[in-house]
């Protein structure tokens, strides 16, 4: 009998800067936003999710901020064939036809999953200008990472030539497809310009977390324990409205992990870690 294939995401989802908007939301949004939220905290933070295809485009902390940060200028009807679009690139990859009844799109490869998402982000490119017309575009760029690696690239260069919120996520995109190529200073060079800005889109602990890895790469190893620390010590010493610490994000706790094997007199200097929060519905301690 065919054995299903995981469809494992290899690469990990930038976290997204919360914004104070709230956005018009239909049935379809509501709903959908939730799923993939609710997938997206697990996550959270982990560096590198924005590559090939929607393993690229599981981009899961991106997906949540696509749905829930348009502003009310945005049509309903392209909201929801954005979102559409985005859960196709989200369908699973497996040989084994889906359970009688289910409506979840599956797919037998990765290349024919970026294929039918990319003709979807293309229609939405098509029929729609403005802000939701850019990000199909992008979307239509990551996909297409996992069928004509050049040809995205080349997409993602002159999308992230913007300043605008897409040209930020092409941009980091566009780093991670540096470091993969062998082209660290490069790589180096698009964190840094995305760092330095005022609202990078991404959070900035995710960006920096990328740098210092590019940095212990190349043998700049105070450099690396400079910016490491810089991401967990603030994080270290946060607490609630109640004075109670709040718990570490997956990128505060990676990259206290890279911390304590680059510099362990370092790590030390940090207050005590505080302990996972536990998951919801679940006692703690348990």
């Amino acid at each position: 009998m065919a054995r299903k294939k995981r469809n494992v995401v290899t690469t990990t989802a930038p976290v997204i800067e919360a914004k104070d908007k709230r956005p018009y939301q239909d049935s379809f949004q509501h709903d959908f936003g939730k799923r993939v939220e609710d997938v997206g905290k697990k996550f959270e933070g982990q560096g590198k999710n924005i590559l090939y295809g929607l393993a690229a485009l599981a981009v899961l902390g991106i997906i949540v901020w696509i749905v829930f940060s348009w502003t009310q200028r945005s049509n309903a009807a392209a909201q929801a064939a954005l979102g559409k679009a985005i859960e196709t690139s989200q369908g699973e990859v497996s040989d084994v036809a889906p359970q009688a009844g289910s409506t979840a799109k599956t797919f037998k490869s990765r290349k024919e999953r970026a294929e039918a998402a990319i003709a979807e982000f293309q229609v939405v490119a098509d029929k729609y200008s403005g802000d939701i017309g850019d990000k199909a575009k992008y979307f239509i760029a990551v996909n297409r990472l996992a069928i004509d690696r050049p040809a995205a690239i080349l997409e993602l260069e002159a999308i992230s030539g913007s300043n605008d919120e897409t040209g930020k996520l092409a941009k980091f995109a566009l780093a991670q497809t540096r470091v993969d190529d062998g082209r660290p200073d490069e790589a180096a060079a698009l964190y840094q310009e995305l760092a330095a800005l005022g609202d990078p889109i991404i959070a900035k602990d995710t960006i920096n977390f990328e740098l210092a890895k590019i940095y212990e790469k190349q043998g700049k190893k105070q450099e690396a324990v400079d910016l490491l620390f810089g991401i967990v010590k603030p994080a270290s010493e946060a607490k609630d409205l109640d004075g109670i610490p709040v718990p570490l994000s997956a990128t505060v706790r990676s990259a206290l992990e890279k911390l304590k094997q680059l510099d362990p007199e370092k790590a030390k200097e940090l207050p005590e870690a505080v302990p996972d929060a536990p998951p919801a519905g679940f006692p703690a301690g348990m």
